[in-house]
């Protein structure tokens, strides 16, 4: 059977494993920070009559421009900032999910030659990504608690010298937010493209100032967000981007043609129309975060601050052995590979109070075999 060492593959992406977190059927998914709140009846209802009505026109190419979607997200990424903030259609770019933006990004401004800087532990899939694009990925460091000084941001680029610099706004895997002085330093530190992920940035304490604010004179700077998390649109996989229209032009150098389906378009407009109903959600998100934040500490974990929808807490003696147990109970969470922690998203308020429960009786378990080591020694 022919295996990938039998292929001519290109040299960089020869020894790497492709992205994957685990895709079981359990009752309590908590382990790629999805939204695990349904839709709300009466949005989905207005996504399937945009679906019904968009059906009609499949045998045409959609709008190969996304018109109305880039103006529907341009409204959206508005709301909320002043009068000098404001985004018309021309500054947004959208694709299948930000992964896709993201690869775009680096299609157009990366490349051989050409270097892409991260502060790790971050997304995975920004190695990912470089090594596709032929873009040499540098690990940069963090601060104590997976926090990003400006100074250290600073440091890192004049280090590295990259073309490209990822800002992972807050923080996957550690949830750790990051700041708009660590954001301005390392913009004003380099001549290449910035890009900030928000891919959680609705997850953040209300009042929070976007990355978006600093978007003004600025025009290497790229703000990326998603429809995955707050909007509970994963399996729709919508991503987008707030830049200058000179950096929307750049990405139509390298896009597919009509690379955003006309169901793809239907269902987000219908989406973006309801965004009131579809945040809603948000608030008892960030409950159940806090919640997961202050029970895991009385359970004997060290979580870290989060300001997006997931917690990645410390003090797990043996993470593959607790993620196995809860495994067992149907609950699944993530070992994302930092040693000791684990990371698990903020689900429903049960699905929270299962997975807590769990973790507790996991812990009175280890602590009773512990007191009868100690008694049979």
């Amino acid at each position: 059977m022919t295996s990938l060492d039998d292929l001519p593959l290109r040299n960089n992406l020869q020894g790497l494993t492709p992205y994957g977190a685990p895709q079981l059927h359990v009752p309590v998914a908590l382990n790629v920070n999805e939204n695990t709140h349904p839709i709300p009846e009466a949005v989905a209802r207005d996504i399937l009559a945009n679906l019904a009505e968009a059906i009609r026109s499949v045998n045409r190419y959609p709008d190969r421009e996304f018109t109305a979607l880039r103006e529907a997200l341009a409204r959206y990424l508005s709301e909320g900032l002043g009068a000098d903030s404001i985004l018309s259609a021309e500054n947004i770019w959208a694709a299948n999910g930000s992964n896709e933006v993201l690869q775009q990004v680096l299609q157009a401004f990366g490349g051989p030659g050409r270097s892409l800087l991260g502060f790790t532990p971050t997304y995975s899939m920004y190695s990912i990504l470089a090594s596709g694009t032929d873009t040499t990925w540098i690990p940069g460091a963090r601060d104590a608690g997976y926090e990003l000084s400006p100074a250290t941001a600073v440091s890192e680029i004049i280090r590295t010298s990259p073309d490209v610099i990822f800002l992972c706004s807050p923080n996957n895997p550690t949830g750790t937010p990051l700041s708009l002085e660590t954001i301005a330093a390392a913009y004003d530190a380099t001549d290449g493209i910035v890009v900030v992920d928000e891919a959680y940035a609705e997850f953040a304490p209300l009042g929070t100032p976007s990355a978006l604010t600093l978007l003004p004179g600025r025009e290497r700077l790229l703000v990326s967000r998603t429809m995955s998390k707050a909007f509970a649109f994963a399996g729709a996989r919508v991503g987008y981007l707030a830049a200058d229209p000179a950096v929307t032009d750049a990405l139509r150098l390298v896009r597919l043609p009509y690379h955003l389906s006309v169901l793809t378009q239907a269902a987000a407009n219908a989406a973006l129309a309801h965004s009131v109903e579809m945040l809603a959600m948000v608030d008892d998100i960030r409950g159940q975060r806090d919640r997961l934040a202050v029970e895991l500490v009385g359970l004997g974990y060290a979580p870290h601050r989060s300001w997006s929808n997931f917690v990645l807490f410390g003090g797990v003696a043996d993470p593959q052995e607790t993620f196995t147990a809860l495994l067992a109970e149907g609950i699944l969470i993530r070992d994302v590979g930092i040693p000791g922690h684990l990371r698990v998203t903020a689900g429903t308020e049960k699905e929270t109070s299962l997975f807590l429960e769990a973790l507790a009786r996991l812990g009175r378990t280890d602590r009773s075999r512990q007191t009868e080591s100690t008694r049979a020694e």
